[in-house]
């Protein structure tokens, strides 16, 4: 591509001013560690430890070591940057190039960080083209850059001699960021305003930087905007994968016959796992015979039983992912208020990648009669919009049993999930937490919520309501106020 004639004159302007900065031990850099810390604390908690991460502008690579990457590639058009990043980082690769065409040879990165670069490019858009080119399907690409509200005050604070003089910035607001990776060909997952006091002030920065700045109108104010994006998703032309649907029964033996009969094929075929768990009825009995009786159900061979160790149905669903041997993962309350029918539409929602975790939502059709209880209808309601206030992300439902996700982003999601703890007897906002937590793109997918047949629910509407509440309240600290 032919570069445009004032290009080259820019980027040598550029590596002119960071090479005369890194050589100057300046004043300023005292100034800044408080905003770096912040930026620092904040990546990590996006970033879980042990990933592939690459870094473009990464000067002298603090940045890139604070997320602790099994393997950490930064780049930088500065040579006494790279100098000083390989001497104080030396077990992570620094490479010198220009973030608009640096080549590196088709490897492939979880998560690319470009932090407070975009304001400085000549082409915003040709660097993350050229991000693309390093990004797996699921790789997610964070990007922050200062608040355009913040032009005046930074001005008039290089003008008083507060703040060192930058070259001229593109000042960039969150939605140019947005229309830019849009032509890029990623997504956006979602959007934050971060650090509002960018100064190292115990426990008055933690107030204003963790809870205040989450806070409208006060978010307005954040000094840097975050987009966290993803490529966008196109159909995969690969083997269809073993669907397993995990049933977890408890007093449900009039459902069984009919969990058989309508539960569809799917994928490369549907691998049917049942856990049983302290039925007063004769459930365990019941799935033993149908499963007898039955035979293979398909490619995926006969159903499984197992007997759960445990306590509720989120304790359940955790030894059906367990033994399952699909890639994607399906949750199908064993009461068939959700049909089995509607199954198909959530793996094909998932097989396109228009979501990594899709989410059932019982509150758009129409429901029967006496599918749900009106206290219970405006649980729901508030639920949905505490969550998609807490997530960041639209969350309508949140306690529908159906949900789909992969078999490997359920292991990222368990292996990890000593950061929520484990006191959901759900399972549903386990998932969901950690679908958030690692920026999952979540899909909301409406199904027709019909009448229990048979049996009683397990839901106790005023207690569960209770521990709900209080799970709002534990995740407001592990999800929204980082």
């Amino acid at each position: 591509m032919t570069l445009h004639p004032k290009q080259s004159e820019y980027t040598e302007a550029r590596i002119a001013y960071w090479e005369q900065y890194a050589q100057s031990n300046s004043r300023f850099d005292i100034l800044r560690r408080g905003y770096r810390d912040r930026l620092a604390e904040f990546y990590r908690f996006l970033i879980p430890p042990g990933m592939r991460v690459l870094e473009l502008g990464s000067g002298e690579g603090d940045l890139l070591a604070s997320v602790q990457p099994s393997v950490g590639v930064g780049v930088d058009f500065c040579p006494p940057m790279i100098h000083r990043a390989h001497a104080r980082h030396p077990d992570l690769r620094f490479v010198e190039g220009d973030a608009h065409s640096i080549d590196l040879k088709g490897e492939k990165f979880d998560f690319i960080i470009v932090s407070d670069l975009a304001n400085d490019l000549w082409d915003v858009q040709k660097m993350l083209a050229n991000a693309l080119r390093h990004a797996h399907p699921g790789t997610r690409i964070i990007i922050n850059s200062y608040s355009r509200l913040w032009e005046g005050p930074r001005r008039f604070a290089e003008w008083t001699g507060f703040a060192k003089k930058q070259p001229l910035q593109n000042w960039l607001t969150r939605e140019d960021l947005e229309n830019l990776l849009y032509l890029a060909d990623f997504e956006v997952i979602r959007t934050s305003q971060e650090v509002l006091l960018p100064l190292n002030m115990p426990l008055i920065g933690s107030i204003a930087n963790k809870i205040a700045v989450k806070l409208w109108p006060i978010r307005h104010l954040g000094i840097t905007n975050f987009v966290i994006a993803r490529p966008r998703p196109h159909q995969q032309r690969t083997a269809e994968p073993i669907v397993s649907v995990i049933v977890a029964a408890r007093n449900e033996a009039g459902n069984i016959a009919n969990i058989f009969d309508r539960v569809p094929q799917m994928g490369g075929g549907t691998e049917l796992i049942f856990v049983e768990g302290g039925s007063k009825d004769d459930t365990y009995s019941t799935i033993e015979r149908e499963i007898a009786a039955r035979g293979s159900l398909g490619p995926a061979g006969p159903a499984q039983l197992y007997r759960q160790a445990g306590k509720g149905k989120g304790d359940a669903v955790r030894l059906g992912f367990e033994k399952a041997h699909g890639e994607v993962l399906m949750i199908l309350d064993a009461d068939l208020t959700v049909p089995p029918e509607d199954l198909p539409h959530f793996y094909e929602a998932w097989r396109s990648g228009r979501g990594e975790f899709v989410n059932g939502v019982r509150l758009v059709y129409p429901m029967e009669g006496g599918a749900m209880r009106f206290f219970n209808f405006l649980g729901n309601k508030f639920f949905s919009l505490a969550f998609s206030w807490l997530l960041g992300q639209s969350i309508k439902d949140t306690l529908c049993g159906t949900k789909v996700l992969s078999s490997s982003q359920y292991r990222m999601i368990a292996d990890n999930r000593a950061y929520f703890g484990d006191f959901d007897p759900f399972g549903d906002f386990d998932l969901i937490f950690g679908a958030a937590h690692f920026n999952m793109k979540i899909v909301d997918l409406p199904v027709r919520y019909g009448e229990r047949v048979y049996g009683d629910t397990n839901i106790q509407r005023w207690s569960h309501g209770w521990l709900l509440l209080k799970m709002v309240v534990y995740a407001m600290g592990r999800l929204k106020f980082v």
